[in-house]
């Protein structure tokens, strides 16, 4: 029986508000094996942690990160969207995962260097699309990468060649034995996300998967520890 990694998402925010400091720390000790999280660099070029475009869901702002400088967002958030380099910091020895919404290739390239700046090349790795990961393998030709795929039917050749990924990186809903034996067969590992109740996790594991993010990692550690 394989090891499956335990990855939260966004941290843990059934617990602490998600891509926050606190987030990331509850996940840790909650079990997680690595962490999960969003980023976006500010008007300024400081990759922070963030999902949305805008600081409104979270943090009740109406205002577009992409024209906030990291100082306006600490401002407005009272220190609550941390920068890359605090969230490596406080995760230090853990994997991070990073999710790369709305990046272009200069926002991917800003990313990027932030983590080799910040020592952390070998901890980290990346997900997205297809977009996204070709500008990461771009930026990056030695980067672990997770291609993101929302559909069962089997990746193009020609991108595989180009982006090289270790993970393929599926919607929870779409993986069964059959799938993973296929992403096996073709040397890939699996990945799936976000399954939050313990009947999808179980079936998750019991399917085959290498690695599992979700909302409730605590739940997700003790289901593959009682196995």
């Amino acid at each position: 029986m394989h090891a499956v990694t335990a990855v939260g998402h966004r941290g843990d925010p059934y617990q602490v508000r998600e891509n926050t400091l606190a987030s990331l720390r509850s996940a840790l000790a909650a079990g997680a094996d690595a962490v999960e999280t969003d980023v976006r660099p500010t008007r300024d070029g400081v990759p922070v942690l963030l999902h949305d475009s805008t600081l409104e869901r979270l943090w009740g702002h109406e205002r577009r990160l992409a024209r906030l400088t990291a100082d306006e967002v600490r401002d407005l958030t009272e220190g609550g969207v941390p920068t890359l380099e605090e969230a490596l910091a406080v995760t230090d020895g853990a994997r991070m995962m990073i999710d790369l919404p709305g990046a272009t290739d200069v926002t991917v390239r800003t990313v990027v260097a932030a983590v080799h700046d910040c020592g952390a090349a070998d901890r980290v790795y990346y997900c997205g699309g297809a977009t996204a990961m070709l500008a990461v393998r771009a930026a990056a030709p030695d980067a672990e990468i997770a291609l993101t795929r929302t559909t069962l039917a089997p990746a193009r050749p020609a991108l595989l060649d180009a982006v090289r990924p270790r993970w393929l990186n599926y919607r929870f809903g779409l993986v069964d034995r059959e799938l993973a034996d296929r992403v096996h067969r073709d040397g890939f590992l699996v990945s799936c996300w976000t399954p939050d109740t313990g009947r999808s996790m179980r079936r998750l594991l019991r399917a085959g998967v290498d690695s599992i993010t979700t909302n409730r990692v605590g739940l997700l550690h003790r289901l593959r520890s009682a196995r």
